[in-house]
């Protein structure tokens, strides 16, 4: 994992041009949740210790776990903000991001990183929003935020 700490946070993010696909109306209802992932990107500082980030990625434009996932996250927007969530897409495998390759993504790929920087979740597999919370609701910082703190 310091291989990964190290390529995601290093410098600060430039946030950019990228293809999106699916969930068109979530992302206008939410632009400072759903942003793109900039392939020239080689990390993601400048959300550190503000955020967190969930990285998706697809395999194209018409990747259909990619869309339900999206549209998944798309549907509980209050609860992504409660926990300082922001998604970064990628769906342009053929763009060869940084981060993409850093994290060595092929095809569909969730990532969750803490406010820490620590990649906490890596899975191609789809994470529901209800485990994707549960994971961050056990994180300690998460813990503390919810008394209050």
């Amino acid at each position: 994992m310091p291989a990964l700490r190290t390529l995601l946070f290093p410098l600060s993010i430039a946030l950019g041009a990228a293809t999106l696909t699916s969930a068109a109306s979530a992302q206008s209802s939410a632009p400072e949740i759903f942003r793109p992932l900039d392939p020239a990107a080689t990390d993601l500082s400048g959300y550190r210790w503000d955020k967190r980030v969930v990285l998706l990625f697809g395999a194209g434009e018409d990747d259909s776990t990619y869309a339900a996932t999206r549209d998944q996250l798309a549907a509980v927007v209050p609860a992504l903000r409660d926990r300082d969530i922001v998604v970064l897409t990628d769906t342009a495998p053929e763009r060869q991001g940084a981060i993409r390759q850093g994290l060595e993504i092929d095809g569909f790929a969730m990532v969750l990183v803490g406010k820490d920087g620590g990649v906490k979740l890596k899975s191609a597999e789809p994470v529901s929003p209800d485990a994707l919370f549960g994971t961050i609701d056990a994180m300690p910082m998460r813990r503390n935020e919810m008394r209050g703190g």
